[in-house]
């Protein structure tokens, strides 16, 4: 019985392992012939077609060029290019250009790869693995893509933005380990949360220790470009980003980032009390209400404050910028309490940065991790209660994150 299995199996599995040749096989032809056709539509005859004078000069075939590989994301094909000569016009292919190694869906891949922590000795072997042996890549393939990007970078930071809807911004801060300065790079990010639900990258620039002078650098750059900003931003306790928003957005507001506040005040504790202090505190972001907020608040700094002062002074620190989520949309607090929306693709870069060590220029990380944040930008998941977006954006009043309308309905049918 298992020997008759084993003659059924063998005959479709030697299939399969064919079956991709084949299929390069095929699109290896089907291009040679499409580059043939091409040569015949540009002299106007067939291959072995008599000449006709006609004005100018009449062209001939002159043979095909050498056997070139070109990648294709199931694989390299090797094709010829047709020569011609005698003619008044060069002839340039149009899907196949010169100097035209690979696909463009390949070029897209190799970000990705990199992006997911293949370093540039990597890039070789397992592209080959993916695309076959004949694939024109090697290690030096993501030297000469950082050029590129860093071109594509240039132009994107130049890009027009009046058309777009920002309700909301987060803003936060990587440091990355860049060339011989003694001092840390900060490149500095912001996130814009669009009326469609949209997340997109605003602004990525390095700035120095996240201070006034590099956000206000970051921000004026965005509103030159006809960026009106959202109606709240969210960032951590850093004073560089709150002084430049005070200065140049003051009618903007604003709300500090949980999870690094949690952390500050933890900090304040000996380790035998942190777990239970922080299982109260979790509880405080998550009140129903800003009151029951600030009811659980007052609860923990009578409990902590009397023995762990510096705790509570942390909890209480610039307090009004941990509650403003309360004025806006109920749906929308999962996204607001917290910096996760930029911490998150924060996280596949680090992969990135980690396996890249150092990098010489400060430049070129810039340009680097520009391009990865865009390839995760493309993985980004729409906001929650996005229907209540263009709401926000038109300047309706929220409490307790109910539009005022209705909390005034619901008082009435209570009453």
């Amino acid at each position: 019985m298992r020997k008759s299995i084993t003659k059924t199996v063998e005959p479709s599995r030697a299939t399969y392992e064919v079956l991709e040749e084949m299929v390069r096989q095929k699109a290896q032809e089907y291009i040679q012939e499409i580059l043939e056709e091409e040569v015949e539509a540009f002299l106007g005859r067939k291959k072995s077609e008599r000449i006709k004078m006609i004005d100018g000069m009449p062209g001939y075939w002159n043979g095909h060029g050498k056997p070139r590989r070109f990648t294709l994301m199931n694989g390299t094909i090797t094709v010829r290019r047709p020569r011609v000569r005698a003619t008044d016009e060069r002839f340039e292919s149009k899907i196949l250009p010169y100097f035209k190694r690979r696909s463009k869906e390949v070029g897209q891949l190799l970000p990705e790869l990199y992006l997911h922590g293949l370093a540039k000795g990597d890039f070789e072997q397992a592209m080959r693995g993916l695309l076959g042996e004949g694939a024109p890549l090697s290690a030096s393939s993501i030297g000469r893509l950082k050029g590129k990007w860093q071109v594509e970078y240039e132009e994107w930071k130049r890009m027009d933005l009046t058309g777009l809807e920002v309700v909301y911004q987060w803003a936060d801060g990587i440091y990355v380990k860049a060339g011989l300065e003694k001092d840390k790079a900060a490149l500095l990010i912001i996130i814009g949360g669009l009326t469609n639900g949209k997340k997109v990258f605003l602004g990525c620039e390095s700035g120095y220790r996240e201070s006034k002078e590099s956000w206000s650098g970051v921000l004026r750059n965005l509103t030159a470009r006809g960026l009106r900003l959202g109606r709240l931003t969210v960032a951590d306790g850093h004073l560089g980003i709150w002084s430049a928003l005070g200065e140049l957005y003051p009618e903007g507001k604003q709300q500090r980032c949980w999870n690094h506040k949690i952390r500050n005040v933890l900090d304040c504790f000996p380790k035998r009390i942190r777990s239970e202090a922080g299982e109260y505190l979790k509880r405080i972001p998550y009140a129903e209400t800003l009151s029951e907020c600030e009811r659980l608040r007052d609860g923990f700094v009578n409990r902590y404050g009397k023995n762990y002062p510096k705790a509570a002074e942390k909890l209480l620190c610039d307090w009004d910028r941990m509650v403003t989520f309360y004025s806006f949309p109920k749906e929308h607090w999962v996204h607001l309490r917290t910096t996760n929306v930029v911490e998150s693709p924060f996280s596949t870069v680090r992969l990135r940065t980690d396996a890249a060590k150092r990098f010489k220029k400060v430049q070129n990380a810039t340009a680097m991790i520009w391009k990865l944040l865009m390839v995760a930008e493309k993985n980004f998941r729409a906001l929650k209660g996005y229907w209540l977006l263009p709401d926000v954006y038109a300047g309706k009043k929220f409490v307790d994150g109910v539009m005022k309308h209705e909390t005034k309905a619901l008082a009435k049918e209570a009453a």
